[in-house]
């Protein structure tokens, strides 16, 4: 399974790309960092957002796009403008009829870790030693956004399938 991770951001919005199937190593694919200028009006930096994100999409074909979702934090702005970000790569997956989950950064932290409460050098560490690189991935953007897309490829693909089945079962019992 190919799938495209977003670590949403306004300013800076990590992307990262990996294969792999539940309980083996995920191998990279890429990383990337879309950066938006503070200074450009809201709408030029959600365009280039949306852009960037429609190009890499295409270009890596992924199978489902995986997005960490927003939540609460003390600076209003900044959450208002990953919200925003997060909602632009929601899109772009939907727009490329890609299934498209959201997991929470105690989620991610726990998939990769073992631990909800995980620090960012050690999310860096795990996803470095997990694909099996020389180097870490920079920023932590980066390295966030590969960690959304293994925790996807460990999790989502079992998430998935009990929503199906779910969906199948309700269906079925509905006759």
């Amino acid at each position: 399974m190919r799938v495209l991770g977003v670590d949403p951001g306004l300013t800076r919005c990590g992307v990262g790309v990996v294969e792999g199937v539940p309980g083996r190593p995920c191998t990279l694919i890429a990383y990337y960092v879309i950066y938006t200028d503070p200074a450009d009006d809201l709408p030029l930096r959600l365009l280039h957002l949306d852009r960037s994100l429609t190009d890499l999409v295409a270009e890596h074909q992924p199978e489902s796009v995986a997005v960490e979702r927003v939540f609460s934090q003390h600076n209003v702005r900044t959450v208002m403008g990953t919200a925003q970000a997060s909602g632009i790569a929601v899109l772009a997956g939907a727009r490329a009829g890609l299934p498209v989950q959201t997991y929470t950064p105690s989620e991610v932290k726990a998939a990769v870790t073992g631990s909800g409460q995980a620090d960012k050098a050690q999310m860096t560490a795990m996803v470095t030693r997990l694909l099996r690189l020389a180097e870490p991935p920079k920023p932590a953007d980066a390295a966030d956004a590969l960690a959304l897309a293994i925790c996807h490829v460990w999790r989502g693909g079992t998430r998935s399938k009990l929503a199906a089945a779910a969906d199948r079962a309700r269906r079925g019992g509905t006759r």
